[in-house]
């Protein structure tokens, strides 16, 4: 065969095969078209993605604590913690056995803290203490957040009255607070409306309670069946250069109190009891025999206070008294008692630390090759003084003293964010309170001479 008429024998099997190739294979528009189509595939698979990162929960962990908070953030899990780990170490080697009752180690607290955001109103908040000698439930209440200015809170917490009181446990300057918290009330059962006004610059509390007595926790019902009576307290504190950068951008003042009543034999006071730095019992009421004192009729707590915060230092200011109608169980004496409190707070830090209300987590320089953490000097002067009129009827001279003042001053070591390490000394003298020779006259109570420290985790 020649080379043409091959040619031409295999035309056809050539037209046969582009045919079959034009059928299986994509045209350039087929590609071009596919090619779009797993583009938008690719670009609805990335906002899908990102509409999932969009929505799901952050975790969060830092110095504040740990939390799992949503992506628009109406629902939010804290956890929080405190551990204080203290040492008492009494000077005083007196013949009064109760001068060195709680010289030794112990845990002050051991605080875990959870909270709960419920949408936009709604809060929940739980803090127990599982101190060894003082587990207890500290916090548990709830809130409805209507408005920055109106908010309603319920369950058990602590008594708007006492600055020193309300400061957070971690935050305080000492290891425990001062003379004006033994006339006011710590926690209670009850509920109450607060909030913050004029730009956050103003925060205002007024509530109803059972009723607690002097520096402890209120009752989760009444002590009697009778006394079915409750307190009003309430606060007003106020900055008003916080939101203007200055020399008084640091300054709040405010008031706090409760008014209240109580029933004759219904509620006694005898088991109350005021007590030093070193937490022992320096006064309480008579409580022998057929004699003792009962609460009777009003009582109220007035409780001016102050603040001021500037670069490194710190200052804390407050005065309480305390009236309180009493009865003896007899009905032969009654009379009306003002105690009085006062102290003053002060704080500077040596490293350049900004000092607050709010307290310390991170120092400036941790612990390590370039620093040695945050150190703060503090100091209190405080007074507890017991009315007069107390004595001989319905409190002992001999067994009680008429006036605590203490002096105090201490280092405070942050070496790492969340760590506190503090050395403190105090000296308390007081007046009367012991019994002398015969034992019917009045001397001075021995002087409380103590050394204390503390291992502290706060987050």
């Amino acid at each position: 065969m020649s080379k043409r008429h091959y040619t031409w024998a295999l035309l056809p099997i050539a037209a046969i095969a582009g045919q079959a190739f034009a059928e299986q294979g994509p045209s350039l528009e087929q590609l071009d078209q596919r090619i779009k189509i797993l583009e938008r595939q690719l670009e609805n698979q990335k906002e899908e993605a990102d509409a999932k990162a969009k929505d799901a929960a952050t975790v969060a962990a830092g110095s504040n604590g740990f939390s799992i908070k949503s992506a628009k953030g109406d629902y939010e899990f804290k956890f929080r913690g405190l551990l204080q780990a203290d040492g008492r170490f009494f000077l005083s080697d007196g013949p009064a056995a109760s001068v060195r009752s709680n010289d030794g180690f112990l845990l002050r607290r051991v605080e875990p803290t959870f909270e709960l955001t419920l949408g936009k109103q709604l809060f929940f908040r739980i803090q127990p203490n599982f101190a060894p000698d003082s587990a207890t439930v500290s916090d548990v209440y709830g809130e409805l957040r209507l408005d920055p200015a109106a908010v309603i809170r319920a369950g058990k917490f602590k008594v708007p009255v006492v600055l020193e009181n309300l400061q957070a446990s971690g935050a305080t300057a000492f290891n425990e607070r001062g003379f004006p918290n033994e006339l006011g009330p710590n926690r209670d059962y009850g509920v109450q409306l607060g909030g913050a006004l004029f730009g956050g610059t103003t925060s205002y509390a007024l509530g109803i309670f059972n009723g607690a007595s002097d520096g402890r926790d209120g009752a989760q019902q009444a002590k009697t069946a009778g006394d079915n009576r409750k307190e009003f307290a309430g606060r007003v504190f106020s900055e008003p250069f916080k939101n203007e950068p200055g020399l008084l951008q640091g300054l709040g003042f405010g008031v706090g109190g409760t008014y209240g009543t109580r029933e004759r034999g219904t509620v006694g006071i005898s088991d109350l009891a005021y007590r030093t730095p070193g937490q022992n019992t320096f006064f309480s009421y008579v409580s022998s025999g057929s004699v003792f004192t009962q609460s009777h009729g009003y009582e109220y707590r007035v409780s001016p206070q102050a603040y001021y915060y500037r670069n490194s230092f710190g200052l804390v200011a407050e005065y309480i008294e305390n009236a309180q109608q009493v009865i003896t169980n007899t009905g032969s004496k009654a009379d009306t008692l003002h105690h009085k409190a006062y102290q003053g707070v002060a704080n500077y830090f040596l490293t350049g630390e900004d000092a607050s209300y709010g307290g310390l987590t991170k120092p400036k320089n941790p612990l390590g090759k370039d620093g040695y953490g945050a150190f703060e000097l503090v100091a209190r002067y405080g007074v507890l003084d017991i009315d007069d009129k107390t004595f001989p009827t319905f409190a002992s001279a001999t067994a009680s003293a008429s006036k605590a003042s203490t002096w105090a001053a201490g280092l405070n070591w942050y070496p790492v964010n969340n760590l506190k390490i503090d050395l403190a000394y105090s000296l308390t003298r007081f007046d009367g309170g012991a019994a002398g020779t015969p034992s019917t006259v009045v001397v001075d109570r021995q002087d409380e001479k103590l050394v204390y420290s503390r291992f502290q985790i706060w987050f």
